[in-house]
């Protein structure tokens, strides 16, 4: 192929895809070039739930859901909690991305083909204050095919435009440098590796076979995070904030989200921010049935698991099921241990427990009604989750407390649980059941769940007694830190251009997705409100893509 073209953008995930496909529509010739093979187009969004954040959806309004633009933006601001110099663009590109979910963002994609699960998910319920952290409304939505049905629209028309001749996709292609002349970025160059012919998310080898080097008016960075690279998720920790990192991790994400690109863009000049905030789920397990390196699935849990430390000290609020995601790392890493413990019903585990990933949720995957009907409706928990609950090394099944103490010991090689200190605590909560009313917080929460139609008919159980052999069997879930989200990366403005230590654009440069912090270096802030992952690849893959043609 000719070694110029009008724009490089580096990685085929789902922000590359967009940027490339806005780059083509605008009429430029782009060369897209991804370390993986081709069965790795999608990249991370491929694995994905599809979880995206509207607001003031139209089916928001059918689940008689008020919300607006006024309340997202206090509920992002409230989460993010922005307090560093640099945060300028984080903030703007949080406020623009907010009016996007408001406004164009949903009929875009409709027209492009997206629909969505009917009934909208309540994720990061937040659980402390109105100006604190947290959803005040559901608005997690789910995509009809989840995240291959979001990469789908995108990957078409990247796809129309290969036939077309003005999209080259070369996989295999590992970039190890920008090239710079005069200040300004001209190119990529790096090394050619051999054909993989491993499965999409596999570990894929590195073996050198040639090197290349190419030329383009414009360069997009769309290369991702660090997930997948435990050294950096440590060397980037922020200790004094959450503690100590783990001494062991599981990992959400593929091992090539290995976070080459922050570095390589650093040595052309790039700034980066907020490299210590970052996104970990506290609700991994193992993966019975592995894909990658160290593979870990998130429990997506409804609020009435009760969660007890690795000592069996039941957690505080807002340490509740599905409120607060950094507050209860930072209160698990504080009891000096790496893991905590779900403990939970049959019932509860048939009604509330959903897995996150594509491959987990095949029937939402094959975007048939039929399957998902015959998934959700039957009697026990979906058989992914029941395939864990038999498979999982993580999974301690008893009729009674005694027995599962005894397991969960069993499972972690010590005595650490005191049946007798689990069962007053259980007991204890047992007893808040009969009213409509609580002194536990969680029994608060779970009765507000259940005011909300989509969760009392799809992920809250009947409030019930856990002690009562009538609801058993009794389930103790072990609960690992699961690498995911890097909400820091390259500094970029709204327009995706990325900045230098002074803050001024770099000719030629620009970021999208995860490697920027989904857009500005990090619009998130300290937390995240779910949903805004993929939503973030899509809004900064669309600015970059719009910017960069309109300039070359």
């Amino acid at each position: 192929m000719d070694n110029r073209a009008d724009a490089i953008v580096v990685g085929a995930g789902l922000a590359g895809l967009v940027a490339a496909a806005e780059l083509a529509d605008a009429g430029k010739s782009v060369l897209i070039v991804e370390q993986e093979g081709e069965n790795s187009i999608g990249g991370q969004a491929f694995w994905s739930l599809g979880g995206l954040f509207f607001v003031d959806s139209p089916e928001q309004r059918r689940m008689r859901i008020h919300d607006s633009v006024d309340l997202a933006l206090a509920d992002w601001m409230g989460s993010a909690q922005f307090d560093r110099p640099e945060d300028y663009w984080p903030r703007k590109v949080a406020e623009a991305f907010v009016h996007f979910a408001a406004g164009e963002m949903r009929p875009w994609l409709y027209e492009q083909g997206m629909r969505w699960f009917p009934v909208v998910g309540w994720a990061e319920r937040g659980g402390s204050t109105a100006h604190a952290h947290g959803n005040s409304a559901p608005r997690f939505h789910l995509s009809w095919g989840t995240g291959p049905g979001v990469v789908a629209p995108f990957e078409r028309r990247v796809r129309e435009h290969m036939r077309g001749g003005r999209i080259i996709i070369e996989f295999r292609h590992q970039v190890s440098r920008l090239t710079v002349a005069d200040g300004r970025v001209t190119g990529v160059a790096g090394e050619r590796l051999a054909v993989s012919t491993v499965e999409r998310g596999e570990q894929s080898n590195r073996e050198v076979i040639g090197d290349f080097e190419y030329a383009a008016g414009a360069v997009l960075v769309t290369a991702g995070g660090i997930g997948g690279n435990h050294d950096l998720v440590r060397e980037n920790w922020p200790v004094e904030r959450l503690g100590k990192p783990p001494a062991h991790m599981i990992s959400g994400v593929p091992h090539h989200v290995d976070g080459r690109m922050l570095g390589i863009t650093h040595d052309a000049g790039a700034a980066i921010i907020n490299s210590d905030r970052m996104w970990h789920y506290t609700e991994g397990i193992k993966n019975w049935n592995p894909i990658w390196p160290k593979h870990g699935i998130r429990i997506i849990p409804g609020p009435s698991s009760l969660w007890f430390d690795a000592d069996g000290r039941r957690l505080p609020a807002p340490c509740l099921p599905g409120f607060d995601t950094l507050s209860t790392l930072r209160e698990i890493l504080a009891t000096g241990h790496d893991y905590s413990w779900f403990v939970l019903t049959q019932k509860i585990i048939e009604k509330e427990f959903a897995l996150s990933g594509s491959e987990q949720n095949p029937d939402m995957t094959s975007e048939k009604w039929k399957e998902v009907l015959k998934s959700r409706l039957s009697k026990g928990a979906p058989p992914p989750v029941e395939a864990f609950k038999q498979h999982g090394e993580d999974f301690v099944v008893a009729d009674n407390l005694q027995a599962l103490v005894a397991g969960m010991n069993e499972l972690v090689g010590d005595s650490r649980i005191d049946h007798d200190a689990l069962r007053t605590q259980i007991a204890a909560r047992d007893l808040q059941i009969d009213n409509p009313y609580s002194k536990d917080a969680q029994i608060t929460a779970i009765h507000g769940a259940r005011r909300y139609i989509g969760d009392k008919l799809f992920r809250t159980a009947t409030p019930h007694r856990f002690l009562d052999p009538a609801n058993g069997p009794l389930i103790a879930v072990r609960l690992h830190v699961l690498t995911r989200k890097t909400l820091g990366g390259l500094h970029t403005n709204l327009d995706g251009q990325v900045l230098d230590a002074g803050g001024e654009p770099i000719g030629g440069l620009y970021a999208a997705g995860e490697v920027a912090g989904f857009g500005g270096g990090g619009y998130h802030g300290y937390n995240a409100l779910e949903g805004t992952f993929l939503g973030g690849c899509i809004f900064s893959g669309r600015c970059a893509g719009r910017h960069a043609a309109a300039n070359l």
